[in-house]
């Protein structure tokens, strides 16, 4: 079980021009070894980098960078944008639940993984710690994995250990993981947005929570529910603070009862301290997380997902702006549709109705060169912090002025000539 450790500079050593490299995501970025290996950047050429998300410093998108590295994004973060909207990127449109298939079946076949684990336990297993997601798949098919040693990563429980065995190299590290709190961002519009998804939750509701402030503000609206639960590919710290108030029970969860059950998380040290060696938290990849099969056990699952852009008929554009790759596909249709199936489960897509120079996000066609995320077939509940629309079962002129009316209200006009002009002045109405 003796492991030998390196230095970061020493370990990035084994990565070789024209290989492609895994990078551990979110709260997880291995920052050390992404620093050394960009130090290489004039003795390599073409390596591939491939991750979801990742948080801080990407040294390796720098434009000093390009033709060492190719950034091959799988989930566009602010770090990698630039690099991924130019010849120094690409972005693979996939869902997360299946992005473990293009390790496991050799579509993006691994040479090295860089991890971010915690301390081994007396046994000599790490823990892939607040990101599980991709990183096991990633683990398990990377013909060589150097690990960062953290001792601030949380040891968490689940299916996300693996043995210091397993490492080619290993660096003792002491980085601090990122402190995002999204609460922060809440502002007048996200508390309303918030207030009227809470009133779609039922006691022994089970929810999904997408990334971003709208969750949060959501969370703050339940602390008198009774007995929810948590089954969701990532959650923060408003989880956190809505354990405290009693609402989270998970008791009534098909899957894992008594337990929240996610893919990866990201916080502050609240959280980070919270889920540390806590037996309440089960973190898994996302291929079990994202599995519809998996979700839609759960009654009364609650899908509460974002987007950029959506259009009269209910199109959802989550992941460009136009032909811009601004974030990614996600797990945004693997939990709207798992939702979907649960008995008494709500999808919820929940946006600001305007963008921050004041442009309406409800329009009446997409962006040209922007991606359909989610299809119109899939969209039931739209929530801005003008009400609640409910598009299921409603033909396209129904849902054009269902949407028009929970659009910010100086754009309702310019919305209801579009409407017009594209289904007449007539509307059949809804018994």
């Amino acid at each position: 079980m003796d492991l030998k450790y390196s230095t970061a500079e020493e370990a990035v050593k084994v990565i070789k021009s024209n290989q492609r490299v895994f990078v551990h995501g979110s709260a997880a970025t291995p920052t050390s070894l992404l620093k050394a290996l960009a130090a290489r950047k004039g003795e390599l050429e073409n390596v591939e980098i491939v991750s979801i998300t990742t948080l801080g410093d990407m040294p390796l998108a720098d434009p000093s960078c390009k033709g060492s590295f190719f950034i091959n994004s799988l989930f566009v973060s602010e770090n990698v944008r630039k690099a991924v909207n130019s010849e120094q990127g690409g972005y693979v449109p996939i869902f997360l639940s299946e992005i473990g298939q293009l390790f496991r079946r050799g579509y993006l076949p691994l040479d090295v993984a860089l991890i971010n684990v915690s301390p081994p336990d007396a046994h000599g297993f790490c823990s892939l710690g607040v990101s599980v997601d991709i990183a096991k798949p990633a683990i398990e098919t990377a013909r060589v994995i150097i690990a960062q040693i953290n001792y601030h990563m949380p040891r968490t429980h689940g299916d996300g250990l693996i043995h210091i065995s397993k490492f080619a190299a290993a660096v003792e590290v002491e980085d601090t993981l990122p402190q995002v709190n999204y609460a922060a961002k809440l502002g007048e519009s996200e508390l309303k947005i918030g207030s009227f998804i809470g009133e779609l939750v039922e006691d022994r509701s089970t929810l999904q929570l997408g990334i971003g402030a709208i969750p949060d503000a959501v969370l703050t609206v339940l602390g008198h529910h009774k007995d929810l639960g948590i089954h969701t590919e990532m959650f923060s710290d408003g989880v956190i603070d809505l354990m405290e108030t009693g609402a989270i029970t998970n008791k009534y969860k098909n899957k894992h009862p008594g337990k929240i059950v996610t893919s990866f998380a990201i916080g502050t040290d609240k959280l980070y301290n919270k889920i540390n060696d806590n037996p309440e938290f089960s973190f898994h990849e996302t291929a079990y997380v994202n599995d519809t099969a998996v979700i839609r056990k759960n009654p009364k699952m609650i899908s509460i997902n974002s987007c950029l852009e959506l259009d009269l008929t209910g199109q959802v554009c989550a992941d460009s702006i136009g032909s811009y790759h601004y974030s990614g596909v996600g797990g945004q249709m693997d939990f709207m549709r798992g939702a979907s199936l649960s008995e008494g489960g709500k999808p919820i897509m929940a946006l600001n109705a305007t963008t921050k120079k004041g442009a309406s996000k409800i329009v009446p066609f997409l962006k040209e060169g922007a991606g359909v995320v989610t299809t119109r077939a899939h969209v039931q509940y739209v929530v801005t912090e003008f009400g609640v629309a409910n598009l299921y079962g409603k033909n396209l002129r129904q849902r054009a002025y269902e949407l028009m009316r929970i659009a910010a209200p100086e754009h309702k006009e310019d919305l209801e000539k579009s409407i017009i002009e594209r289904f007449g002045s007539y509307v059949h109405p809804v018994r």
